[in-house]
C-alpha cells in the first residue's frame, strides 16, 4: 500500500503510516470475511430484515441471537403474560431462536415481551432487534409492540446533498414552548417552517434511538432499531422526514453506537444472561464515566447489529446520514479520559483501540455504499488524525469532524480574558485551525454548552442582566456589550468555518437560561425542557435581532458562496484588536475593541471598488447604525500601496462585497 495522500504531505505523520495500512487491510479482510462473493457491505448489513419481529401473510416470525441462553418464551397481553409452550422459541443452531405464530395470536398494537432463561436464572426482555417499544403512562414499564402499519407512502426525495451543510441541531421533546414532551407532529407543523426560513440546509435530530431515561438526552440507548415512542408513531417521524425534505431540508441523525445503556430489563445489558453477548465482559465492558456498558466491536455478531441499524435508519426511515457520537470514547481504550493528545506519538499507542477504528471504517464505508449522497460526522475531540478524510486517501472515512476545539475556546476567552485583551491574530488561528485534508462543523456552541450546569455565550455575556434589561425601551450597557459580541462570535465562527456550520435550537436568537430535563432534583419539571420561541417573535424584545441577525449572516454566506473558498488573512492587528480577512468575493471586517473606533482605518486589498452588505451595527440588528451601508466604498492607491478604508466603531463586524 502506498503512503496514503494525507500523510504523505505531513513528515511528522509518515512513520505512522503502517498503522493506517495495517487498518486499511483489516477492514478489506473483514469486508471479504462479511461480505462473501458479493463483496458488498450493504448485502451483509440486513439483520434488521431477518431479525426481530416480522409478518408474513398469516404468520409473524420473530428470531433473535442469544447464544448463552437455553430456552425463551414471549409473553404478551394476548396469553395474560405467561409462559406458555405453545410460545416458546426454538433453537435453530448458531445461537439463534425462532419463533413463528398465527399473526392473530399477536396483531397490531398488541404488547409482548421475551423471557430468556440462562444457566441460573432467566429475566424479561425487550427483544433486541425491537422496532417498536413504547412506555406504560402509569407503571412507566416499557414493552415492544407488535407495529404493523399499512405502509408509509413517501411523497418527496431528498434534497441535493449540500456542499456545506449548515445545520440545525434539534431535540423534537424540547421543541415545544410548553413544558411537555413535544412530538414528531409538531414539530413538523411548528419547527420545520421556521427552520427553513432560516436558512439552514439540514437538521441533526437528536434522541432518536429508544432510551429509558428522558434526561439522558437520548445518549442512553436501550433499543437500537426503535424510533422514541414518546414523540410518536415511527410513521409520523417518517412524515417528518418526508416533510423536511419537501421543504429543501436534509435530516442527519445523531446516532449512539459508541455505548449502550446498562439497563437489562429495557436495553441489551445481559440480554441473554451473559455479561459478553454485545459487550466485553469485565472491566473493559463497562465505562466509568458514563455508567453504560461498551460494545465488543471484535464479534462478528455485535459488527451485524450495529452495521444493520445504521442501513435500517438509511432505508427504512430515509436519513441523509448521521452524526457518529462518542467516537472520542470510541477511539482509545481509556476512551480518551483524562488525555491530552500533544502528540502524534498519543494517537498511535498501545492506548489505541484498533478494533474500535475498524467498525468506524466499516460504518463509513457502509453509509457510503448505500448512499453516496449521505453525510457523516465524527464527534472526535481528540482530533485522531485522519478522521474526516475518506478511505480512497487512506483516511478513516467520515465527511466532517466535529470542530469540538471552537467552542472551547471561545468558552475560555469569556471566562478567563477582558474584551480588551482578545487578540485578533489568536481568534483567527484558533478558528481556522484543521487539517487540511479535513473538512470540519464550526459552532459556537452546542447542546452540551446548553445544558444545565455549563451556560450558552448569551448567557455567559448577559446574565442576570438578561431577565430584566432584554426590553427596546431603554439602553442597557451589559446588553449591549453581550449582544455586539453574541454577533461577532457568531459571524467569525461561520464565516471561518471548514466545511459546514452548526446551531442548537433557539440559541440563534439567544435563548434564555439552561437546559435541564426533568428529574429529581428539580422536582421532575419540565420548566426548562422546552423552547420559549415567543421572544423570537416580542417586538418588545431584543431577542428578535438577534434572530434576524443570525438569518441575514446565513443568507449572505450562502448568497456568496463563502464557504467554498479559503479564508486568507489580510490584517491581524493585536493592539487595535482589529482582524480582516477575505473569503471568495467577500472581506470580513471586525474591530473587538470594546471602547475603541476608527476613522480611515486602512485594510490593504487588491480589488478596488467594495459594498457593505451585512454589518453587526445595523439597527435591524439592534445595532446604532453608525455604518453606512448605502454607499460604495472605493479604494485609495495603487499596487501594494492599495488601501480601503473604514470606519470601524467598536464591538462591530461587517462583512463586504467586492463590486
Amino acid at each position: 500500500m502506498e503512503i496514503p495522500r494525507f500523510i504523505s504531505k505531513d513528515e511528522y505523520l509518515k512513520p505512522y503510516a503502517g498503522v493506517y495500512e495495517d487498518l486499511h487491510n483489516t477492514v478489506q479482510k473483514k469486508i471479504n470475511e462479511l461480505a462473501g462473493e458479493s463483496g458488498n457491505l450493504a448485502d451483509f448489513a440486513n439483520g434488521h430484515l431477518y431479525f426481530g419481529l416480522n409478518r408474513d401473510g398469516n404468520e409473524v416470525v420473530i428470531r433473535e441471537w442469544a447464544p448463552n441462553a437455553v430456552a425463551i418464551w414471549l409473553v404478551s397481553h394476548e396469553n395474560a403474560w405467561i409462559k406458555h409452550d405453545h410460545f416458546k422459541f426454538k433453537k435453530t443452531g448458531r445461537g439463534l431462536w425462532e419463533l413463528k405464530l398465527d399473526a392473530a395470536l399477536l396483531p397490531h398494537n398488541s404488547l409482548y415481551k421475551l423471557i430468556i432463561a440462562w444457566p441460573g436464572g432467566e429475566g424479561e426482555r425487550i427483544p433486541a432487534w425491537a422496532r417498536r417499544v413504547v412506555q406504560d403512562d402509569n407503571t412507566k414499564i416499557f414493552s415492544a409492540q407488535a407495529w404493523f402499519p399499512v405502509p408509509y407512502k413517501w411523497k418527496n426525495k431528498a434534497p441535493v446533498k449540500p456542499v456545506n451543510p449548515l445545520i440545525y441541531e434539534a431535540h423534537i421533546g424540547m421543541s415545544a414552548e410548553e413544558g411537555l414532551v413535544s412530538t414528531y407532529i409538531d414539530f413538523t407543523n411548528n419547527v420545520l417552517p421556521y427552520i427553513a426560513d432560516s436558512g439552514y440546509n439540514t437538521i441533526q435530530l437528536m434522541a432518536i434511538q429508544e432510551h429509558p431515561y428522558y434526561g439522558s438526552f437520548g445518549y442512553h440507548v436501550s433499543s437500537f432499531f426503535a424510533p422514541s415512542s414518546r414523540f410518536g408513531t415511527p410513521e409520523e417521524l417518517k412524515e417528518l422526514i418526508d416533510t423536511a425534505h419537501g421543504l429543501g431540508l436534509r435530516v442527519i441523525m445523531d446516532i449512539v453506537h459508541s455505548h449502550a445503556v446498562k439497563n437489562e430489563s429495557e436495553g441489551i445489558s445481559r440480554f441473554d444472561g451473559s455479561y459478553y453477548q454485545f459487550f466485553h465482559d469485565g472491566p473493559r465492558g463497562e465505562h466509568i464515566a458514563w455508567d453504560s456498558r461498551c460494545f465488543n466491536y471484535g464479534k462478528n455478531e455485535v459488527l451485524h447489529f450495529l452495521l444493520s441499524n445504521c442501513k435500517y435508519w438509511l432505508d427504512e426511515f430515509r436519513f441523509d446520514g448521521f452524526r457518529f457520537d462518542g467516537v472520542t470514547s470510541m477511539l482509545y481504550l481509556n476512551h480518551g479520559l483524562g488525555q491530552d493528545f500533544m502528540q502524534y506519538g498519543d494517537y498511535f499507542s498501545d492506548n489505541l483501540d484498533k478494533e474500535s477504528v475498524v467498525y468506524l471504517m466499516l460504518a463509513n464505508h457502509l453509509i457510503h455504499e448505500i448512499r453516496k449522497d449521505a453525510i457523516t460526522i465524527a464527534e472526535d475531540m481528540s482530533g485522531f488524525p485522519g478522521m474526516a478524510t475518506p478511505e480512497k486517501d487512506g483516511g478513516i472515512g467520515f465527511d466532517y469532524r466535529l470542530a469540538m476545539g471552537i467552542p472551547d475556546f471561545w468558552i475560555k476567552i469569556l471566562k478567563e480574558k477582558k474584551d480588551e485583551e482578545w487578540h485578533a491574530g489568536e481568534i483567527f488561528y484558533q478558528l481556522t485551525n484543521k487539517r487540511n485534508d479535513e473538512k470540519v462543523i464550526s459552532y459556537a456552541e452546542s447542546h452540551d454548552q446548553a445544558l444545565v450546569g455549563d451556560k450558552t455565550i448569551i448567557f455567559r455575556l448577559i446574565d442576570a442582566d438578561m431577565y430584566f434589561h432584554m426590553n427596546c425601551q431603554y439602553r442597557n450597557l451589559v446588553i449591549d456589550r453581550g449582544m455586539a459580541l453574541h454577533k461577532i462570535i457568531r459571524l467569525l465562527t461561520l464565516t471561518t468555518s471548514g466545511g459546514g456550520y452548526l446551531n442548537f435550537m433557539g440559541n440563534e436568537f439567544g435563548h434564555p437560561e439552561w437546559i435541564d430535563f426533568p428529574r429529581q432534583g428539580n422536582n421532575w419539571s419540565y420548566h426548562y425542557a422546552r423552547r420559549q420561541w415567543h421572544l423570537a417573535f416580542d417586538k418588545n424584545l431584543r431577542y428578535r435581532f438577534l434572530l434576524e441577525f443570525d438569518k441575514a449572516l446565513i443568507r449572505n454566506v450562502v448568497s456568496e458562496k463563502m464557504l467554498k473558498c479559503k479564508s486568507k488573512a489580510i490584517l491581524q492587528n493585536n493592539e487595535d484588536q482589529v482582524l480582516a480577512f477575505e473569503r471568495g468575493n467577500c472581506l470580513v471586517v471586525v474591530n473587538m475593541s470594546p471602547d475603541r473606533s476608527y476613522t480611515g482605518y486602512g485594510l490593504p486589498v487588491t480589488h478596488k471598488d467594495w459594498k457593505i452588505i451585512l454589518s453587526t451595527d445595523d439597527m435591524n440588528f439592534d445595532g446604532f447604525g453608525n455604518i453606512d451601508t448605502s454607499e460604495t466604498y472605493r479604494t485609495s492607491g495603487e499596487g501594494k500601496s492599495r488601501q480601503l478604508k473604514l470606519y470601524l466603531p467598536a464591538r462591530t463586524a461587517m462583512i463586504l462585497k467586492r463590486m
